[in-house]
């Protein structure tokens, strides 16, 4: 099957030209069938961020995860990072648990003993003889790359480049050189919604005024420009900052260090699919990384990046846990909403046309996940 298990009737509502279309049928935020075709389409079939690399890196050479349904161990050798499926070519164990985290100078399968260099390469297999051609059995190499900090991995290897899924979200990101950038704080958070409600919310500010009274009042609701260049797998938009206010924190003042470069009265929120979501203020970056357990949870990883000389990032911190925590309360009604029986796909309001490049992107990917992304 190429497409999801959602019939094409279900999706035609969410793809009709804005001002027409709605929201995604429930199928898409509930159904346990959905939820394992984008485990393996979307995400295993996609470009997904681990995170950053150095945090990945740290701690040992090797280390397990699983990204959608498929496992894959990465390796970090003199800093470069490689991934490889988390498959010994021997009988098929998993070289590391999901999880684990190693620190030796060879992979080692814990089954029957086959050990493989950081590069993949097969170093020993023991008793399988001397004409054994250990060459042809080395680990499967998956596409990686690292972008301004940022580990992606494709885990099935049949995505398209990643300079194509990224296209122009580059120039929007590389002003703020978030490589540079140290990450000064950190929260995990486990939401009771699926990835694309929080998604769905993280693009729109229609709900601000309701919900978000401190974001308001350092950031006009109604102010900046969504975009999206078609083509990539991304949308984006900007909010301006009030006269009073420096960036996005409680009183709206900063106290760390402006970015270099950087226009300093804007605030530019970018979501790269499916699941790294990048805020970049005048003065720091914010990410929500989106890691689904289930149709109806996601796990949150936010990640605030500073300037090295930066001691104290609780302003922009204390403001986004106070923001996250009254998004989440509105993601996980929206859950329980979508569940209802009652429930019937809703339109957009003229302000949601971020929301509406979200849903398309989707749709189109539930269509055919090739063409689409």
């Amino acid at each position: 099957m190429v497409g999801a298990p959602i019939g094409a009737s279900a999706l035609e509502p969410a793809l009709r030209p804005f001002g027409q279309s709605t929201m995604l049928p429930a199928a898409a935020y509930v159904d346990e069938h959905v939820f394992a075709w984008e485990q393996r389409h979307l995400f295993a079939g996609s470009w997904v961020s681990l995170g950053r690399t150095a945090a990945l890196a740290d701690g040992g050479n090797q280390r397990a995860v699983t990204v959608g349904d498929v496992g894959v161990l990465l390796t970090f050798e003199a800093g470069t990072p490689r991934a490889f499926a988390n498959v010994c070519r021997h009988r098929g164990h998993e070289l590391l648990a999901e999880g684990e985290v190693a620190d030796r100078p060879a992979v080692l399968c814990p089954y029957h003993g086959w050990s493989y260099a950081l590069d993949g390469r097969v170093r020993t297999a023991p008793r399988m003889g001397s004409d054994f051609a250990g060459a042809a059995y080395g680990l499967v190499e998956l596409p990686t790359v690292d972008w301004h900090g940022w580990l992606f991995v494709n885990a099935t290897g049949t995505a398209r480049p990643f300079t194509a899924h990224i296209g122009t979200l580059a120039a929007h990101v590389e002003p703020y050189r978030p490589e540079l950038l140290v990450s000064k704080a950190r929260h995990d958070y486990e939401v009771a919604a699926n990835w694309k409600v929080i998604a769905e919310n993280y693009h729109e500010c229609y709900h601000c005024p309701l919900i978000h009274p401190e974001l308001c009042a350092v950031s006009p609701p109604n102010s900046g420009n969504n975009w999206r260049e078609p083509g990539a797998a991304w949308v984006g938009g900007s909010m301006d900052l009030r006269d009073h206010a420096e960036t996005m924190s409680l009183d709206g003042r900063s106290k760390g260090t402006a970015l270099p470069g950087v226009d300093q009265r804007l605030v530019r929120y970018l979501g790269l699919f499916p699941n790294l979501l990048i805020s970049l203020h005048p003065d720091y970056v914010l990410t929500h990384l989106l890691q689904p357990l289930s149709p109806h949870r996601t796990r949150v990883t936010c990640e605030w990046l500073f300037l090295d000389e930066v001691t104290d990032p609780a302003y922009a911190v204390d403001f986004w846990d106070l923001t996250n925590r009254q998004d989440w309360a509105a993601c996980e009604s929206v859950q329980r909403g979508v569940s209802s029986p009652h429930f019937v796909p809703g339109p957009l309001a003229p302000n949601e046309n971020a929301v509406y490049d979200w849903v398309t992107l989707i749709a189109r990917a539930y269509r055919d996940p090739a063409a689409a992304l």
